[in-house]
């Protein structure tokens, strides 16, 4: 039985201690939903004749950078997570939360200094796919990653929340439905990332498309998805304190 089965079969009277059992999967989510969103923004911009304003750019990536990097770096040196429930956050979060936040980051800094260079760039697709290249090994292992991550959710129904969580809870005897919800999510992060090398090759082709419509599906619905926990992680903490 997994952490949260156990949860689940805990009854009513299930207490937490939440000193020892830190989660902030809350605002992880509302970042790497607006990142995917903004990563989207930033590409259609450049396949655009129209001028990228570098410094704001910039200052979006690294706050959001931050952020996915600070927490994703504390949850995944924090093994394991708790003592008690959401081991397995640590993989789950933190890692992908920590690749994600470090190449924001790398993103962010990279227009900060040199954004001017991809304006005045005669062709502004084929500069960018020559220095996204070296890294895109990276986004397709994370892609296969997140794949990896899907799977484990369907099987072990880790994502399924226990009956004390408002709203989530009371679908708490179908643990298949919110493991499917947030599998689905990886899918598709891991669709777009698995696809991104190959995007560099024709920038303008269909990969493209493809991967700018999982990426904003699922950032829309990561973020509104980590807005939403911000109501059903306090009802949880209330209720289980």
């Amino acid at each position: 039985m997994n952490d949260l089965a156990w949860m689940a079969a805990a009854g009513p009277e299930l207490r937490i201690d939440w000193a020892r059992m830190p989660t902030y999967n809350t605002i992880m989510a509302v970042a790497a939903g607006a990142g995917l969103l903004l990563v989207v923004g930033l590409a259609r911009r450049l396949l655009s004749p129209h001028r990228v304003e570098p410094a704001g750019w910039a200052l979006a990536f690294t706050a959001l950078g931050l952020v996915l990097t600070l927490t994703g770096l504390h949850m995944t040196l924090t093994w394991p997570l708790a003592g008690q429930g959401f081991p397995f956050d640590n993989v789950i979060f933190g890692e992908p939360s920590l690749a994600f936040g470090v190449m924001l980051l790398v993103a962010a800094l990279f227009l900060w200094k040199r954004g001017e260079a991809v304006n005045e760039a005669p062709d502004r697709p084929e500069l960018v796919a020559r220095l996204a290249g070296p890294l895109s090994i990276f986004v397709f292992g994370m892609g296969l990653a997140c794949f990896g991550i899907a799977a484990a959710g369907w099987k072990y129904q880790l994502f399924a929340a226990p009956p004390q969580e408002p709203i989530s809870g009371q679908f708490a005897d179908q643990k298949w439905l919110e493991a499917t919800f947030i599998s689905g999510l990886y899918v598709l992060v891991g669709i777009g990332a698995v696809l991104f090398p190959f995007a560099l090759r024709t920038p303008s082709g269909w990969i493209v498309k493809v991967i700018g419509v999982v990426w904003t599906v699922a950032g829309v619905l990561f973020l509104l998805f980590g807005a939403l926990n911000y109501f059903t992680h306090i009802g949880l903490i209330i209720n289980t304190s």
